[in-house]
């Protein structure tokens, strides 16, 4: 084993073998990269609290070890999602022995310094050795990748590319479709047209509930002052005519 790999930090794995779950590298290439990331895990994690106990682990960033008793054996996704598992978000590691599977789909948020590791080491290994439904490369910064969005499904063993349906990729797995917009990857419904709204625009939908909805307190307000006023000026019009009707008339 390698001897590197004891001094860095650890959780204890089976048979007393350590797993390691950071190489000590940076998450990401730039802010834009992690950015991104951040925003495609919240996305989907939202995206999922919408099913009652749902089963999808949503993960980020994490050692994934695909051989038991072999800590080399070992990938770390930026985005993998994985059906039908717990959704535990404390999980230090993901360990294909103990989960039962792997995940079902990959997002790789790429670079052109990541490039030759996704579109070579990581792609063989997802399709041969994982058999990841689906894979998807995102380049942000349009650096290398054209289109600079783009996905692959497991066909008989092979990555056959997504085809573009509009303005993105549809995926099986998610049943959602992956679109860019600016240097954002987002995530649309197709079935209603909308996009999984970001925590910015979960805020102004929040404000502008708010705002209607002081709005229309006001005009209730309102209304309600006037029909207060309409009924004072019948009443002192009924007084008034009183006033001017003969005694006992």
């Amino acid at each position: 084993m390698d001897n590197s790999l004891s001094t860095r930090p650890t959780v204890r794995g089976g048979r007393g073998i350590r797993y390691p779950e950071s190489d000590g590298k940076p998450m990401a290439e730039t802010g834009v990269h992690v950015d991104v990331m951040v925003s495609v895990l919240d996305l989907l994690r939202r995206h999922y609290t919408q099913y009652p106990r749902p089963r999808v682990a949503v993960l980020s960033n994490m050692f994934l070890y695909y051989e038991e008793g072999d800590p080399r054996k070992v990938v770390c996704p930026d985005i993998l999602v994985t059906l039908n598992v717990p959704s535990n978000t404390k999980r230090r590691t993901f360990k294909l022995w103990e989960e039962g599977k792997g995940p079902d789909l990959v997002i790789e948020i790429t670079s052109k310094q990541t490039r030759n590791e996704d579109l070579h080491k990581k792609f063989d290994l997802y399709r041969d050795v994982l058999r990841v439904r689906e894979y998807f490369l995102f380049d942000p910064l349009e650096e290398y990748l054209e289109p600079s969005l783009q996905g692959f499904k497991l066909v008989e063993g092979r990555y056959d590319p997504i085809p573009w349906e509009g303005p993105g990729l549809f995926s099986e797995v998610l049943g959602l479709r992956l679109e860019r917009d600016a240097m954002d990857l987002r995530f649309c419904n197709p079935a209603t047209g909308r996009r999984i709204p970001t925590p910015e625009e979960l805020g102004r939908a929040a404000e502008a509930e708010a705002d209607a909805r002081l709005k229309a307190e006001a005009e209730v307000e309102r209304l309600r002052r006037e029909a207060e006023q309409e009924i004072e000026r019948l009443r002192r019009e009924n007084e008034a005519l009183r006033r001017r009707l003969p005694e006992g008339g």
